[in-house]
């Protein structure tokens, strides 16, 4: 009897958790694009199946104060470079494909600092931060490979963008243009890339980080803004709006990939010595917005804007590291964070000693997040746009909004799409799908009570009538956050001093501020010079992309045979 318990000791110890803190771990991190707050079942919501991104948040931590920035390119430099976009020059707006410049090349970006530490670096995905020369491309920033796109957004099939009157094919295959995944779905080849990585990394030569960046769910171009397969769609008849369905399966995809990449992990015997982090980029573009519609209710306004939806972000962090799990993480944290934060988790604390708060704005949360203790960040700077006239700052639960976009047009509270009874909410389908089959074997996934009770913890709520109305246009704003995260009650009357406390702390954050490096589109990068691709023109003078068009065109004459 005792040799049968033993064995059967055993045999379970396969299958639970017990992190080697003394191996560097596998960093496995998957940045959704444009992705709603109330997108996420574990938010709330009951709509959008996302059994796979829910199965790991309810088996780690729910980042339940986690923030972004309002848009795309200024995300992804802080998450590169732990550094706010008013220190880098990509505050105002995103980076556009024929623009002359990229996230400056003196910045040590996250997979160098981690390469440095014996780190084999790797990218599936979008990129969004600079490729108008080589050396600003994925390959030439820290990562062994890359497939994927290099400007904002493309279409999901024939992989091809339209910005700004160009038109051209956007999808790398490290450095050349992979015109053999036509016709493929962009969440299937970004998909298969990383699980290509996971298979083929030898963990005896070290470890692994992986930056999965999804372009889902942001819109494709505008004559198909959301493309998905009629297969996948069929099963989302509950939702009644077309577009939001559409939304929903792009979704479901990119959730069925997180599962594929974790049950890839669990294959390869890399899951039980990993970080993985989803996040999204910025808060979700609804009710038609950038021509989608995602969900951030009951938080107010969209995408770009600087109210909650768009910078309080979807996120969570998993690791047989972390301790006290599963819980919801109350720790305030900024994208800017993760650099810091994963360094140190990475075993590159000396590293970051080196490093002065000058070139870093991010700070470790790593041991905050570990031992459930408070962060030590007291202050975000959600973003200053003065070209735009907007900024806004949170200092502990009080958070400034000044100046808005779009005349205010986008202001407001969007949905409720997905706000549903939890009774059906898709219970059955966590313990299922991959990420909730890998974390019942490792005994993680816990009971649908502690599920229910993280979801109803990590939901928010807020009352339905604006109490004081904001109208940043005239005046700054003031919100108590933590009591108020819809931004509902504007408190800038009721307490002067703090208000006055706070445009102070923006105006000294705003003097360290270096100019908007945004550039007019240069002639040179429309894709029409290039075989109708989006490359590096820089490297390149027009009359060479005139050589090159002649030489394609010459070569697909050769083998083209009339009907």
């Amino acid at each position: 009897m005792l040799q049968l318990q033993l064995l059967l000791l055993l045999s379970l110890g396969n299958f639970i958790v017990a992190a080697d803190n003394t191996k560097r771990p596998h960093i496995i991190f998957i940045l959704a694009d444009d992705l709603g707050f109330n997108d996420v079942g574990f938010h709330g919501s009951a709509q959008i199946p996302t059994p796979n991104i829910d199965a790991l948040a309810y088996s780690g931590l729910i980042l339940n104060r986690y923030y972004v920035n309002p848009i795309c390119t200024p995300s992804r430099s802080a998450l590169m470079t732990g550094k706010y976009p008013i220190h880098t020059g990509m505050q105002h707006t995103v980076l556009y494909a024929a623009e002359p410049r990229g996230l400056p090349l003196n910045l040590k970006l996250l997979p160098q600092y981690l390469n440095d530490l014996g780190y084999t670096s790797h990218m599936a995905g979008k990129w969004h931060l600079g490729h108008w020369k080589r050396e600003y491309t994925p390959l030439y920033r820290g990562f062994s490979s890359h497939v994927g796109c290099w400007s904002g957004h493309h279409d999901y099939n024939d992989h091809t963008a339209e910005e700004h009157g160009y038109w051209g094919l956007d999808m790398r295959n490290g450095t050349q243009v992979a015109y053999e995944l036509h016709g493929e779905y962009s969440t299937h080849v970004v998909t298969r890339h990383a699980l290509n990585v996971i298979a083929t990394h030898n963990a005896t030569k070290g470890p692994l980080f992986l930056y999965v960046a999804h372009m889902a769910v942001h819109s494709g171009n505008p004559y198909n803004p959301l493309p998905v397969s009629d297969d996948v769609l069929a099963k989302l008849q509950h939702i009644p709006k077309l577009k939001r369905r559409k939304y929903a399966a792009m979704l479901t995809e990119l959730d069925a990939s997180v599962g594929s990449i974790v049950e890839q992990l669990r294959k390869q015997q890399l899951l039980q010595n990993s970080i993985i982090i989803f996040s999204t980029d910025n808060g979700g573009p609804a009710e038609g917005f950038n021509l989608n519609f995602a969900s951030n209710y009951p938080l107010r306004g969209v995408k770009n804007t600087l109210w909650e939806g768009g910078v309080r972000g979807a996120a969570l962090l998993w690791s047989p590291r972390l301790q006290k799990l599963p819980r919801i993480a109350e720790q305030t944290m900024h994208i800017a964070d993760w650099l810091p934060t994963l360094v140190e988790a990475a075993g590159g604390k000396a590293a970051l000693a080196n490093l002065s708060s000058a070139q870093l704005d991010g700070q470790s949360i790593w041991q905050s997040l570990v031992q459930n203790e408070p962060s030590p960040r007291k202050s975000i700077l959600h973003n200053i746009d003065d070209i735009w006239g907007s900024a806004a700052l949170t200092v502990g639960d009080w958070k400034l909004l000044q100046g808005t976009h779009y005349n205010g047009s986008w202001d407001g509270w969007y949905g409720p799409e997905g706000i549903r009874d939890p009774q059906l909410y898709y219970w059955d389908e966590l313990p299922k799908c991959l990420a909730g089959k890998a974390m019942h074997q490792l005994q993680l996934l816990p009971s649908r009570a502690n599920q229910q009770r993280l979801r109803s913890a990590a939901t928010v709520q807020c009352a339905q009538q604006p109490a004081n109305p904001c109208q940043p246009l005239h005046a700054p704003c003031l919100f108590n956050i933590r009591d108020d995260p819809c931004e509902r009650n504007n408190l800038a009357a009721r307490y002067p001093q703090v208000l006055q406390s706070l445009l102070t702390e923006l105006k000294l954050q705003n003097s360290t501020a270096v100019p908007p490096a945004n550039l007019p589109d240069d002639p040179r990068g429309a894709p029409s010079l290039w075989n109708y691709t989006w490359t590096n023109f820089g490297d390149y003078t027009p009359a060479a992309g005139s050589m090159i068009n002649t030489f394609l065109s010459s070569v697909i004459n050769c083998f083209w045979i009339s009907p």
